[in-house]
């Protein structure tokens, strides 16, 4: 979801008008300039199941067409790695090593995101956009799935754009279970060079000792 968020707000400019229309179509411009991304995250999840907010940070980085990492430093070492239609997530600590094929939420990730009109993303979404009251400086765009396939996985999504740069400041995903997923950006830096090692990932970690 990170990758269609930069997308999407790549495809946003600097506008008098801030509805959702406009920043969608002004911004068409400059969406074929936007190669690479990178920032530091701080990264807030909420759940039934934990008893205090789970809070960790790192850096990620974006290269497009379909490259994101997000590189966990806090409280653990792990990482997450988009390349194409395939998600690899490696926590050494844990012994995780796991490669996961997402082709076809690529592909929903594109059908709604990318090559879609804002005509065509209300008829799968229900888009309120505004100056953001919750974050200074900022507009905020509230996406609440209309479709039943898309509610099954997410119940809202919400992106805050820098009203100066309009890009990506923050994200917040809600689940249909009720746990939040809040990424904070800071210092992000676009169309910068990235060497290609960043988005490297260590092998597979040796099996666990037995106990």
């Amino acid at each position: 979801m990170f990758s269609a968020a930069a997308i999407l707000t790549a495809q946003a400019k600097r506008v008098d008008d801030d509805s959702f229309d406009a920043l969608y179509r002004r911004g068409s411009e400059i969406n074929a300039t936007f190669k690479t991304l990178t920032a530091r995250f701080t990264e807030t999840t909420t759940s039934s199941i934990l008893t205090r907010p789970l809070v960790a940070s790192g850096i990620v980085a974006v290269e497009r067409p379909s490259k994101v990492v997000l590189h966990y430093q806090q409280p653990e070492l792990r990482d997450v790695l988009i390349d194409g239609g395939r998600l690899t997530v490696s926590w050494p600590a844990r012994h995780i090593h796991d490669v996961t094929n997402i082709a076809a939420a690529n592909r929903r990730i594109q059908k709604y995101f990318v090559d879609g009109t804002p005509a065509q993303l209300r008829e799968s979404f229900d888009i309120v956009s505004e100056k953001a009251d919750d974050r200074p400086r900022t507009y905020r765009l509230t996406m609440v799935p209309r479709r039943k396939q898309i509610r099954e996985g997410l119940t809202r999504l919400e992106l805050w754009l820098d009203q100066t740069t309009l890009l990506l400041a923050a994200m917040r995903m809600t689940f249909p279970n009720g746990d939040t997923k809040l990424m904070v950006l800071e210092d992000v830096v676009p169309n910068t060079r990235i060497d290609p090692g960043v988005f490297t990932i260590g092998p597979s970690p040796a099996p666990a000792p037995a106990p």
